[in-house]
């Protein structure tokens, strides 16, 4: 702590933080109505959503019929044990073989996940859910740097800072685990100008996908095939982390994981550029599953249901390469240099009236190569999560998404940053309270 922090008297800190207030509320209000405004204007023009009905309804019966036969057995789908049934040819093999190792050596950080969920994409972008994961996946890799920033360092423990990463670290995995086989399959079967959708149980994918590819396949219907991605992704990690009793008491009930909800940092932002616009949606209760399934839908609608949106958000994506650090798309407030970062003790101050914080004095948020190390995870286990999930709550999802009317959070996001500020000068005077 320097000179400056150590002699800070409370009562002054305590009132420079205070005046503060006059000015945040009338940027508040002003940043609402920039945010209709500026939503409106990215609006237009629309991009057409297709869901044909007859390829929804075929799906949805495939998949009742499925659940029906699971929950009356009490046995795993076929799809999902025809590894053990069927002989696969040389070329099949070697197929599982060369996916099975992309998958592994792409799955070593966020970074590299991010990055190959984007390189699917371009190289078919009919695959929509594969550009939404990257977005998804860069806000995973924020969240985790959030957690050695500077606004957040005197707030947290060490301890329950590590376990929130692993927490992070873990969903961003398993989701990889699961769904980026899904779109290799897709890939090689484009190249060979074949299906191989029947290899699906080897990568121990759930049977409810295997209607969703079918179709895709046939028909090449972007959206309902991301709807079904976006249902199975979440229901994938529901059991295996976000309800199993560790992450539930070591993780979710922590001051780390409460304070970006708390602060507002727990927005998922798609950067329209550098210093320019953010859009994105604030998730409330991310321990909920209907809710993030919906969540993941509306997010893909805004995403893809805006022309101007989709395009500037897949410019940035290629133009920006990710590395954790929220300086890639707000280099005016953030810097990724810890020799760069901001000194003053009371930074609500700072982030009340500045739209822009001078070079050499800017919140530090580190690259994640900085902050943390890769860590390996305990095994994943394989069962289908269609064995124990009710048939009306799954399917009650199967439906068109609905574009989100206001989506500019910019003002939003930089508001949260305030709230954030206010959390850690009220540690800062706390602390030096007690020197005194």
């Amino acid at each position: 702590m320097n000179n400056q922090q150590s002699s800070m008297h409370p009562f002054r800190s305590i009132w420079q933080m205070v005046k503060t207030m006059p000015l945040t509320i009338a940027e508040v209000i002003r940043g609402k109505r920039a945010a209709i405004l500026s939503s409106n204007q990215l609006r237009h023009p629309l991009r057409i959503f297709s869901w044909p009905t007859s390829s929804a309804i075929w799906i949805q019966n495939e998949l009742e019929h499925t659940m029906a036969s699971v929950h009356a057995c009490g046995v795993q789908p076929v799809a999902f044990r025809g590894s053990q049934l069927d002989p696969y040819s040389v070329e099949e093999l070697e197929i599982v073989r060369e996916i099975m190792e992309q998958t592994q050596r792409h799955n070593q950080s966020n970074l590299t996940r991010t990055a190959a969920y984007l390189a699917c994409y371009e190289a078919y972008p009919e695959l929509h859910w594969a550009l939404l994961a990257h977005f998804v996946s860069r806000n995973g890799g924020y969240n985790m740097t959030d957690l050695k920033s500077e606004l957040l360092q005197n707030v947290l423990k060490s301890q329950d800072n590590k376990q929130v990463y692993l927490l992070l670290e873990r969903c961003n995995a398993l989701i990889f685990q699961d769904a980026y086989p899904q779109l290799l399959l897709y890939m090689k079967s484009r190249e060979n100008g074949r299906s191989y959708f029947h290899l699906l149980s080897e990568f121990h994918v759930s049977a409810f996908m295997s209607p969703f590819w079918e179709q895709f396949w046939l028909e090449r219907n972007s959206e309902i095939l991301t709807v079904g991605l976006i249902i199975n992704e979440q229901n994938y990690i529901e059991n295996r982390v976000i309800r199993n009793p560790y992450y539930q008491h070591h993780v979710m009930s922590t001051l780390s994981f409460r304070s970006h909800e708390l602060a507002g940092l727990n927005h998922i932002i798609i950067p329209l550029g550098v210093d320019q616009e953010l859009v994105g949606l604030t998730i409330t209760h991310f321990n909920k599953l209907h809710e993030r399934i919906e969540f993941g839908k509306t997010l893909y609608a805004l995403l893809f249901g805006y022309s101007q949106v989709l395009t500037r958000a897949s410019a940035y994506a290629s133009e920006v390469p990710h590395e954790g650090s929220r300086s890639e798309y707000w280099p005016k407030y953030y810097t990724s240099l810890h020799g760069q970062k901001l000194e003053e003790p009371i930074l609500t101050t700072v982030l009340s009236n500045r739209e822009v914080l001078p070079d050499g004095n800017k919140l530090y948020s580190p690259t994640l190569y900085k902050a943390w190390y890769d860590m390996p995870y305990e095994k994943i286990t394989r069962e289908d999560w269609l064995t124990h999930t009710a048939q009306t709550d799954t399917l009650g999802h199967l439906n068109l998404p609905r574009r989100p009317r206001v989506f500019d959070v910019s003002h939003q996001h930089r508001f949260a940053l305030w709230k954030l500020g206010i959390i850690h000068d009220l540690n800062e005077i706390r602390e030096n309270d007690k020197l005194t």
